[in-house]
């Protein structure tokens, strides 16, 4: 262990250029952890680096940036790695008949399979050192379905399903293994989203035109303000504190009222009936 770090816990996170990652790296630095606030883009990097944070670059989409970014990490604390926040995601909006299976590989490279590659690095080091606690950021959608978001649902419930296994699997050893749920929160998710949407979906040619007009173009691009019940991220980040500080650390953490609400539909209503409430939203 660095000098440096000696008497600090360490905390990578990904997914920091704004949002959620963003308000965590800055919260969990000042509650005096030595935190890695990793981002996709390089000019991201640099400039949380000019704000003081470190940041090395990871791209879930490129496993050689994962590779070298958590080298990064482990040279510079000497190889201590007390947690991982998973974080970084998009959506790519559209309907599923619409969605070509080229845009599923590449949500998937990004919102799971580079979260896997990262995750069983992490793993490594920290049965190794005996401990550690690796947090992922899932959803709402997670668990529940919702039209016009069936990439980003399938990719939720694989990580669920996944981190479900895990956690199971690591009940002999002193790691934790934890999933954050939130519902809407102000971020530029729906910004991002629409990048994805223009370079995949050729809504025009749907049969479909007349429902996106009606619903999904206005949701993408009209400037509503915020969703009701809609939070700021530190809202996630409070359960993060949580998550990493807790000597009982919950299995899964609910944010927003939607998520709450969500649950208690999946208990209690009738697929039948679910289905149609849902497919109004």
């Amino acid at each position: 262990m660095s000098a440096e770090t000696s008497g600090r816990r360490v905390l990578l996170i990904t997914g920091c250029s704004s949002g959620i990652g963003l308000d965590a790296a800055r919260t969990m630095a000042a509650r005096g952890w030595r935190v890695f606030a990793s981002c996709r883009r390089i000019e991201d990097c640099e400039r949380l680096r000019a704000e003081g944070l470190e940041s090395p670059h990871i791209d879930y989409a490129d496993p050689a940036s994962i590779e070298a970014g958590l080298s990064e990490v482990l040279e510079a604390t000497g190889g201590q790695l007390d947690a991982l926040f998973n974080n970084g995601a998009f959506a790519t909006p559209g309907a599923v008949e619409d969605l070509p299976t080229e845009a599923l590989r590449a949500i998937f490279e990004a919102n799971f399979f580079g979260w896997h590659d990262l995750t069983r690095r992490a793993i490594a080091v920290m049965r190794a050192q005996g401990h550690g606690r690796i947090v992922q950021c899932s959803s709402v959608l997670g668990f529940i379905a919702m039209p016009w978001r069936g990439a980003y649902v399938a990719t939720k419930f694989a990580l669920e399903g996944l981190t479900h296994v895990l956690r199971m699997e690591m009940q002999d050893t002193n790691l934790r293994i934890i999933l954050i749920e939130p519902g809407p929160i102000t971020t530029r998710f729906r910004l991002n989203a629409r990048a994805q949407f223009e370079r995949w979906i050729d809504w025009q040619a749907s049969p479909r035109a007349q429902q996106y007009r009606d619903t999904l173009l206005k949701r993408l691009y009209a400037e509503s303000g915020p969703d009701a019940f809609e939070l700021p991220p530190g809202a996630v980040t409070r359960r993060l504190i949580h998550a990493l500080e807790s000597p009982r650390p919950r299995r899964r953490y609910f944010v927003t009222v939607p998520t709450w609400g969500a649950a208690a539909l999946v208990r209690l209503l009738p697929l039948s009936v679910l289905d149609r409430f849902l497919a109004r939203r």
